[in-house]
């Protein structure tokens, strides 16, 4: 995983043309695994092949549907989702593994990058978040694809995300408009909701939140659910740079 949040390249799948992407979800809360089995069922071209809830029934469900992805908790009920992602590593039919998980100290983070991971989300996370990161996995895949035995220094600097630039933009958004969102949101003290952010910048709320969730997904911008007497939370953002 690097810096830009793209997925690293990985020998553990070998990419299929024109075959779904299969997906394991591993989350100890049942309601948050079919949450995320509904995020990832919505992005085209992937699709779910179970969801389980322990560590060792991951590393079966691994076994028995030799799934191309696992988006992995690591705190499990009978075993650290690090451990999982190390037993994965030696199975005969390794798995790509993105963590998502509401751990954010830095030793977890690192071990995660050692053990493989191919990306990391920290909870609580959009939907968009999660589709931008599997869209990536996904090209990093169909870049792996079109490679033949050999690779040149720049397609495995694409694959790394260690080119020149910034990460590409969702189609429909633009740089400026991104640039005077996070303006928005470096120059205050505070987090903001999409609502306000809205206001400060003269979009609808539904392009303030899109933008914002964007920022989220790249890693400038954190999520922070504010939580009142009644009601959904309200997302706000804070920047984080």
């Amino acid at each position: 995983m690097n810096d830009e949040g793209r997925p690293r390249a990985s020998a553990a799948s070998e990419p299929r043309r024109g075959a779904p992407i299969k997906v394991l979800v591993v989350d100890d809360d049942f309601m948050v695994a079919k949450i995320h089995s509904g995020y990832v069922a919505r992005v085209p071209g992937f699709t779910v092949v179970g969801a389980v809830h322990t560590g060792r029934a991951a590393v079966a469900a691994v076994a028995q549907h030799r799934p191309d992805l696992v988006l992995l908790d690591i705190y499990l009920p009978d075993m650290s989702g690090l451990d999982v992602l190390g037993t994965l590593r030696g199975v005969s039919h390794p798995a790509d593994v993105m963590v998502i998980t509401a751990a954010r100290d830095m030793a977890t983070v690192r071990a995660a990058m050692r053990g493989g991971a191919v990306n990391y989300l920290i909870k609580p996370f959009t939907a968009r978040a999660l589709t931008e990161r599997l869209e990536r996995y996904a090209d990093t895949r169909r870049q792996l694809a079109t490679i033949g035995p050999e690779a040149r220094q720049d397609e495995v600097d694409r694959l790394f995300g260690t080119g020149d630039g910034p990460p590409p933009l969702p189609k429909g958004l633009s740089a400026t408009t991104c640039a005077l969102v996070a303006d928005a949101l470096r120059e205050t003290d505070t987090d903001l909701s999409a609502a306000e952010v809205a206001t400060i910048t003269g979009l609808s709320r539904v392009s303030a939140r899109r933008y914002l969730e964007h920022l989220c997904a790249v890693g400038q911008t954190q999520l922070r659910p504010r939580y009142g007497t009644a009601g959904r939370p309200e997302h706000r953002y804070r920047w984080t740079g």
